[in-house]
């Protein structure tokens, strides 16, 4: 028997779904027809619209029977009803169309697969059933293996479908091997595996065996004994004890088997049970692993008041990854965060229950966030954060949680432009300098001036930071760190401004380097943002969530693709939330435009257009186990930081080039390749002064 608490609370009939499939007649051969399914699949279909009273629109039923579908026994129920009307033939492509497209889109819990009807063993011995439009060139069928695979990936929303079951009433007997009968190859791919989810498979037989059926009662011999035992059971009991059904079926069909009444024998792949267990685990000797306490209805009640109404916090992720490594825990293969709100994240930690140690993964996440939203002024949400800690620590009997890791320290200078109200030369320019807290530095006033009077400002702001950081006493040590980074928040038209070549006086003898040698640069354009503020945001936090990796986060656009109506694909959803820009033409030829319409927040190009070498991809993205780019395994929020080691590797490069120009004037010269890259970066939780300079 499972234990309950294996079961998701909220498991019901409205949350069940399930494809039911009976195939007796195929185009391939009338050798092949057979008997039984159909009627079968009936039973089956009968078993959840009635004892399990699963809704009978949350049931996609396909039959293909020898009779007439009218002829079948519907059984009189407004259920079996609705199913006799909306039932389809069981195609390869209604299959498909119903396991990989309709099905994935239903929020649910449990996922029912039953087929019966013809069954055959594949090469790489994977589980192949046959289509009814099967035919001798094409043996169109449902690859059952791959399709399982597909189903236990982020292809199908990580909160849904936890359990999924498949019972099959089908041969397993090698394909075969005649050229005539052609299965070609047949796998569905699929996304990153979820962790949590458990699939119950049972089949009518094992490997090699075929599975009897009862031509003249019209039934199979594995779904007369199912049914014998789930058939008058809820729908709760039937899942609950679908193990143990399982079980017996097998016991009854060994001593059929033993009597020579029977040969083939159920099969439970594996021998798993819904907690992914062994069934023989029960009988090893030994005591168990401990396993960490789980949250109790008040942790659950407190957490309902502390989350309602939030977003996801910008160090959620964090704080997800740090919950593991206190716990104990081997973080979770598959980056990012498991849900898109802050309880999905809760409740996928205390599914995993923690370490050996005891403590439970969402105490630390929330003692995490607890200590962030303090540091982030929030104080009143980050006491009751605290708060809750603390009680469930104590109702528990916990261990104390360690003092979360201090957020790293990073010294950015802003530096923002502005065109003046009345047109005329020069910007209105404005300078921050955000470290622990955020300081108005420098300011034109209402006199614009050029932008060489603000590169002059600029590099005496940096001298004098500099010379606080590095003077004597602690409190001038406490006040400033060095400038990691310095962000130009300028009018659309300035973007592709040289600012990272701005020559910075650097050691002896009025040397120079390039600021972009020394320090982080990034461009910014927030104010052309206002009317995809909603996209912009979203797409930030997508990404923030997913800690910066994602196999969607990036894209690389050429320039076939940049067409009047990129931003509204861009815009499309929060993925991407990086462009690396592979085009000939400058940026400003249209890619910029639907970068910012489609609240893209970060962007990367060859400043005056030209595609980089090597490309963008090749020259920011670690290698895959391909060897290739891997563009899932970019960091976007090292973005600066990356940019930032390219600036100085190309610099070095033409300093070793032959010819290379030497002393303070290379400085000047913007080197080839990497360079010459631009940053975007609009981080939409850090745009100091929000009122216009005039």
């Amino acid at each position: 028997m499972t234990p309950a608490d294996f079961l998701p609370p909220a498991l019901g009939p409205r949350r069940t779904f399930a494809l039911v499939a009976g195939v007796e007649r195929y185009e391939v051969s009338h050798h092949w027809n057979l008997r039984g399914p159909a009627r079968d699949a009936l039973r089956f279909a009968r078993w959840l619209t009635g004892p399990a009273e699963v809704p009978a629109g949350n049931i996609r039923l396909l039959l293909s029977p020898l009779d007439a579908p009218d002829d079948l026994d519907w059984t009189d129920t407004p259920a079996m009803a609705a199913l006799r009307t909306a039932h389809r033939p069981a195609t390869e492509e209604n299959v498909k169309a119903v396991l990989l497209d309709e099905l994935p889109q239903c929020d649910g819990d449990l996922l029912w697969i039953f087929w019966a009807g013809h069954g055959y063993l594949g090469p790489r011995q994977e589980l192949m059933l046959p289509c009814a439009d099967a035919s001798r060139g094409q043996i169109r069928h449902l690859n059952l293996d791959s399709a399982l695979r597909w189903w236990r990936t982020d292809l199908v929303k990580p909160r849904r479908f936890p359990l999924q079951a498949a019972l099959v009433d089908s041969c397993r007997v090698d394909a075969p091997r005649d050229a005539r009968w052609n299965f070609g190859t047949t796998d569905y791919g699929g996304g990153s595996s979820v962790p949590g989810r458990r699939q119950f498979r049972l089949y009518a037989s094992r490997e090699g065996e075929a599975a009897q059926n009862d031509a003249e009662r019209g039934a199979g011999r594995f779904t007369e004994a199912l049914l014998g035992e789930i058939g008058h059971r809820s729908l709760r009991d039937g899942v609950n004890g679908l193990p143990g059904a399982a079980l017996s079926i097998h016991r009854a069909f060994q001593e059929l088997r033993e009597r020579g009444e029977g040969w083939q024998l159920p099969q439970f792949v594996v021998d798993r049970d819904w907690d992914a267990c062994s069934f023989l685990d029960d009988e090893l000797p030994g005591p168990r692993l401990p396993r960490a306490a789980r949250l109790d209805q008040r942790a659950w009640d407190g957490l309902g008041e502390l989350f309602e109404g939030r977003e996801l916090p910008r160090g959620a992720h964090e704080a997800y990854a740090w919950a593991f490594k206190v716990a104990g825990c081997t973080t979770p293969v598959r980056g990012g965060l498991p849900g898109d709100s802050l309880l999905e994240v809760v409740q996928d930690l205390d599914e995993r229950q923690g370490g050996r140690g005891g403590m439970p993964l969402a105490v630390p996440f929330v003692r995490f966030l607890a200590d962030r939203a303090a540091k982030a002024g929030d104080a009143a949400w980050a006491a009751r954060l605290t708060d809750w800690v603390h009680a469930t620590r104590e109702r528990l009997g916990l261990p104390a949680v360690p003092m979360p890791p201090p957020p790293p320290r990073t010294t950015v200078v802003h530096v923002r432009l502005e065109a003046p109200p009345g047109g005329g030369p020069g910007h209105l320019a404005r300078m921050w300098l955000h470290g622990e807290r955020t300081e108005h530095i420098w300011e034109s006033e209402e006199a614009p001036v050029r932008l060489d009077t603000v590169r002059e400002e600029l590099v005496r702001q940096l001298a004098l930071i500099g010379a606080t950081s590095g003077g004597g006493g602690e409190a001038g040590r406490r006040t400033y760190g060095a400038v990691d980074r310095i962000e130009f928040h300028v009018p659309y038209e300035l973007l592709d401004a040289d600012f990272d070549q701005w020559p910075v006086p650097h050691g002896p003898a009025g040397r120079a380097r390039a600021l972009g040698q020394l320090h982080q640069v990034v461009v910014r354009c927030p104010q052309e943002r206002a009317d995809s503020r909603a996209a912009w945001h979203t797409s930030w936090r997508w990404l923030c969530a997913q800690g910066g990796r994602h196999r969607d986060a990036v894209r690389v656009v050429a320039d076939s693709e940049v067409t009047d109506a990129l931003g509204l694909e861009l815009a499309d959803g929060p993925a991407p939330a990086c462009v690396l820009a592979h085009t000939t033409a400058a940026p400003h030829t249209g890619l910029l435009e639907a970068v910012l319409e489609g609240g893209v927040p970060v962007a990367v190009w060859r400043r005056g257009g030209g595609v980089p070498a090597p490309a963008l991809l090749d020259l920011l993205a670690p290698a895959g186990p391909d060897g290739r780019p891997d563009p899932g395994a970019l960091d976007v929020l090292d973005l600066p930081a990356r940019v930032w080691a390219v600036r100085r590797a190309a610099a070095k490069a033409a300093a070793r080039a032959p010819g290379a120009a030497a002393g303070a004037a290379s400085a000047r010269q913007p080197p080839a390749g990497g360079d010459q890259l631009v940053l975007l970066w609009d981080d939409p939780d850090d745009v100091p002064g929000h009122r216009s300079l005039a």
